[in-house]
C-alpha cells in the first residue's frame, strides 16, 4: 500500500485539538473553525537493501561521470568529505547513512590500491564535532581506522595553511576552500539531503569554505532576495553557490557527489503520536501523549532537553545517487519533494507553527533565542515553493518558550550578539555594516572556534540574516509562551496564549483573518498555488 500524500484539513467543530511543539514540550491547541492545518505526507517506504543501493549508485553514476572504481587508482590522493552534525534532525539511529556510504567508498578505494585517503567533516563555520558524534556518523570501524592516524580531520575555516584561494567568480566572489580537498585527485562528497536546500554545489562551496568566501552569499542582501531557500530558481543563495561550485570545477577540482534522501520517519515508536493526524490517534497514542507530555511537564527543562536530544530517529533511506554534482542534485531534489511536498491553495493572513527543541545549530545544546528566530523565520517560513504560506504583511505566530539562555561553550559569540548587537538594532543590513567584521575577526572567537566546540564568531549574524526575507515580508512576529524580555529583544511580540496571539494578530491583519497551521513533525514543503 502506498503511503498517503500530504493533507490540508479545514478545521470544524468536530476537529480535535491540534498538537503544537513548544520547545522541550508539546501542547494541544484548539484552532478557530475555518482554519487550515497542513500535514506532511506519510513516510515513504525505505529501500530494502541500503548497502546494495549505495553500491549500485557508485557503479552506475548519473550525469557526465565515470563509475567510482574507474576514478580510483594507486598513488592518487583521495579525500572523502561528509556533512557534519547539523544533519539529520533528530540524529539518525545507527547505522548512520554516512557510515553506509563511506564504508562502500573505502572498500572500492582499497580494492583499487588507493592508500592516501583522508576524511574531512565539512563544518563551514559550525562547531567541531565530538568524538562520540564522529563515531556515530562514521561507525567505529571507520573512526578507528582513520582518527588515531590523523586521517580524520574537521574543516578549519580559519587555518590559512589548510586553505587555498582558487580565484574569483565573474561576480567578484572569492572562492577559498579546504586545501586538502582542492588539491586531491578526487574529492568524494557524502551528503544527507534533509531538505531541498541541502546538497548540490552548496556541499563544497559552503561546507568547505572560509569566511572570506562565505561572506559573499551569507549576507543580508542575498538572504533577503532568496524567495525561499528551498526553491532553487527563487534562491539567490542557490545561485551564488552554483556560481562558486562551477568555478571550483573549472579550477580543476574533480568532485564525485553522493547524495542521499531519507523518509520522514523522524521519531521512534514511543513518540509515534507526534507524526499522526490527531483525529486518527488510537487509544495507545492518546495514552502515550498523556504519559510523555506529563513526564516532560514535570521534568526541569535542562533534563527534558537531555532526554529529547538522546532520541535517535528511525529514518529509512529512500534514494541514493552519485556522479556529477548537478545531475545528482536534480534527482535528489525530486526525491525530497516526493517525500515532503504538499499542495496548498492560496496564502493565509496568519501562519502558526510549533517549534521543537532542536535545529541544525543546537544539537546536544540549547535552543537560544537567536536560533528560535532562525528556525521559525529562516527555515520553517521558507519551507515553500511558489509563494510563502503567509501573505505579505501577514502575521507569523511561533509557539516556543524562547528562554534567555545560551550554551557558553557552543555559542559564545551569540551571547554578545544578543546583549550588544540586538540591543542596538534588529536590522540585518545595519548590523552587517556596523558589527559583523568585528565579530568575524575577533581573536578570542576564532580561538574558541578552532580549539573548542564553538560556532564561529560571525555565526549569530548569519542566523539573523537567514530571517531577512521573512522580516521584510511579515507585518508582525508573535511568540506564544516565550520569555517576554527575550522575545522583545528579538523585535517580536510576546503573548501568553494562542488566543492572546490571535488578538494581537487581528490588529495587523483585520478582525476576521484566515489562519493556517503547519503541523510538524515531520517537516514538509508547501507548494503554494
Amino acid at each position: 500500500m502506498s503511503p498517503r500524500p500530504g493533507l490540508v484539513l479545514e478545521v470544524d467543530r468536530s476537529t480535535p485539538p491540534t498538537l503544537f511543539w513548544h520547545g522541550e514540550r508539546f501542547v494541544l491547541e484548539r484552532l478557530p473553525e475555518g482554519s487550515r492545518v497542513v500535514y506532511a505526507p506519510e513516510p515513504l517506504a525505505a529501500l530494502e537493501d541500503p548497502v546494495a543501493a549505495v553500491r549500485h549508485a557508485l557503479l552506475h553514476p548519473v550525469g557526465d561521470s565515470e563509475p567510482l572504481p574507474a576514478l580510483l587508482r594507486p598513488g592518487m590522493r583521495l579525500t572523502i568529505c561528509f556533512d557534519d552534525v547539523s544533519l539529520p534532525l533528530p540524529p539518525m539511529a545507527a547505522p548512520d547513512v554516512r557510515q553506509l556510504v563511506i564504508e562502500q567508498v573505502l572498500d572500492l578505494a582499497a580494492a583499487a590500491g588507493v592508500d592516501d585517503v583522508v576524511l574531512v567533516a565539512a563544518l563551514a563555520l559550525h562547531r567541531r564535532m565530538t568524538e562520540a558524534e564522529l563515531r556515530h556518523a562514521l561507525g567505529d570501524r571507520v573512526y578507528d581506522a582513520f582518527a588515531p592516524h590523523g586521517l580524520l580531520t574537521q574543516h578549519d575555516a580559519e587555518d590559512p595553511d589548510n586553505l587555498v584561494h582558487l580565484g574569483t567568480t565573474d561576480h567578484g566572489e572569492d572562492v577559498e576552500i579546504n586545501k586538502r580537498a582542492a588539491t586531491s585527485d578526487l574529492l568524494v562528497y557524502v551528503n544527507i539531503n534533509l531538505v531541498a536546500m541541502d546538497g548540490g554545489h552548496k556541499s563544497v562551496a559552503t561546507g568547505l569554505a572560509s569566511y572570506r568566501s562565505l561572506r559573499h552569499h551569507h549576507n543580508p542582501q542575498t538572504m533577503r532576495h532568496s524567495r525561499s531557500f528551498m526553491d532553487a530558481p527563487s534562491s539567490e543563495l542557490h545561485s551564488a553557490n552554483w556560481r562558486m561550485g562551477r568555478f571550483i570545477a573549472d579550477s580543476g577540482v574533480k568532485v564525485f557527489q553522493i547524495e542521499t534522501t531519507l523518509n520522514n520517519d523522524a521519531f521512534p515508536e514511543r513518540f509515534a503520536f507526534l507524526q499522526k493526524r490527531e483525529w486518527e490517534w488510537s487509544l495507545r497514542d492518546r495514552a502515550s501523549y498523556l504519559a510523555v507530555a506529563g513526564a516532560l511537564e514535570r521534568t526541569p527543562a535542562r533534563l527534558a532537553r537531555q532526554v529529547l536530544h538522546s532520541v535517535r530517529a528511525p529514518y529509512g533511506l529512500t534514494s541514493v545517487q552519485a556522479g556529477e554534482v548537478e545531475a545528482v542534485h536534480a534527482v535528489t531534489t525530486a526525491n525530497v519533494w516526493r517525500q515532503q511536498g504538499v499542495e496548498v491553495d492560496g496564502q493565509t493572513d496568519v501562519l502558526t507553527m510549533g517549534l521543537p527543541y532542536i535545529c541544525p545549530y543546537n544539537v546536544s545544546s540549547i535552543m537560544n533565542p537567536i536560533l528560535v528566530a532562525c528556525l521559525g523565520l529562516g527555515y520553517f517560513f521558507n519551507m515553500y515553493r511558489g509563494r510563502p504560506l503567509v501573505r505579505e504583511g501577514g502575521v507569523l505566530i511561533l509557539h516556543h518558550p524562547t528562554r534567555w539562555e545560551f550554551h557558553p561553550g557552543h555559542h559564545p559569540s551569540y551571547i554578545d550578539f544578543f546583549e550588544e548587537v540586538l540591543a542596538q538594532t534588529t536590522d540585518p543590513v545595519e548590523m552587517s555594516k556596523t558589527y559583523e567584521e568585528a565579530f568575524a575577526t575577533d581573536p578570542w572567537y576564532v580561538h574558541l572556534y578552532r580549539t573548542g566546540h564553538a560556532y564561529h564568531g560571525v555565526h549569530p549574524f548569519y542566523m539573523w540574516y537567514w530571517c531577512a526575507h521573512a522580516l521584510a515580508h511579515l507585518g508582525r512576529v508573535i511568540v506564544v509562551g516565550g520569555d517576554p524580555a527575550a522575545v522583545r529583544r528579538l523585535g517580536f511580540s510576546p503573548a501568553s496564549s494562542l488566543d492572546d496571539a490571535l488578538e494581537l494578530a487581528r490588529d495587523v491583519v483585520g478582525p476576521s483573518p484566515t489562519l493556517t497551521h503547519v503541523h510538524t513533525p515531520p517537516i514538509l514543503m508547501a507548494d503554494v498555488r
